[in-house]
């Protein structure tokens, strides 16, 4: 026997329920929704218990309305979508480039949200305009109706 192993394939870790659960979790809270229901329709107490234990170990979590089982599934266990902006790199160069061009693009959006208040704005005192036209000419034309009515 050689001491190079060819079995390139890992040893599962943990007893078949522990990876049962492990695979589970993977799966969202779908995959135990439909368990739970499997278990309430094949045996009632049987759903009971998952009913229980999806409860009392907390698979509906607050890790699950974030999305991290997600991106753990997207990104591996070590994976993130954050980005690490305020970290220095080591380069002062760099980090005095990466500094002004945050600042620019910092100021041009609060410059581009703005013209998008500005715009909203105008656009919403030209539709007031037009209504309070739009009325005008409505109570115009009741009072042209009204006086050719008397006459």
């Amino acid at each position: 026997m050689s001491a190079y192993s060819t079995n390139t394939i890992p040893a599962p870790r943990g007893n078949w329920f522990t990876r049962a659960i492990e695979w589970m979790d993977g799966n969202g809270p779908g995959a135990w929704i439909a368990l739970m229901v499997a278990g309430f329709i094949f045996a009632g107490p049987l759903g009971l218990v998952l009913l229980f234990f999806i409860l009392f170990t907390g698979r509906f979590g607050r890790r699950w309305r974030t999305g991290e089982a997600t991106q753990r599934r997207a990104f591996g266990c070590c994976g993130s979508t954050r980005l690490h902006v305020s970290r220095t790199t080591g380069n002062a160069a760099f980090d005095a480039y990466k500094a002004d061009t945050l600042e620019r693009l910092e100021r041009e959006q609060q410059e581009f949200e703005d013209f998008l208040r500005r715009l909203r704005e105008a656009r919403d005192k030209a539709e007031f305009d037009q209504y309070m036209d739009e009325r005008a000419k409505a109570a115009a034309q009741e009072d042209d109706a009204e006086v050719s009515e008397r006459a």
